[in-house]
């Protein structure tokens, strides 16, 4: 079943991710995949301001600069 659920969320990061070179791709999916729980609650997040109203880009931006100190642990390899 978690081999499944991988599968489908790469699948849909890539989808989201078109135009994003193929190394960097594997890269974010990497992060997202060491990390699930962070950008579950992350998602969630957004989730909660675009049904509030906000747009999701906008949504996410809040989210991203909120969680600015933890994504960066997170990208330079470190929890």
């Amino acid at each position: 079943m978690a081999f499944f659920k991988n599968f489908l969320m790469k699948q849909m990061l890539k989808r989201q991710m078109k135009g994003v070179p193929e190394a960097e791709q594997e890269r974010i999916i990497s992060l997202v995949e060491s990390n699930p729980e962070f950008f579950e609650n992350i998602a969630k997040e957004v989730e909660v301001l675009t049904k509030q109203g906000r747009d999701q880009m906008s949504a996410t931006m809040e989210v991203m600069r909120k969680n600015q100190g933890q994504l960066q642990k997170i990208m330079q390899g470190k929890k």
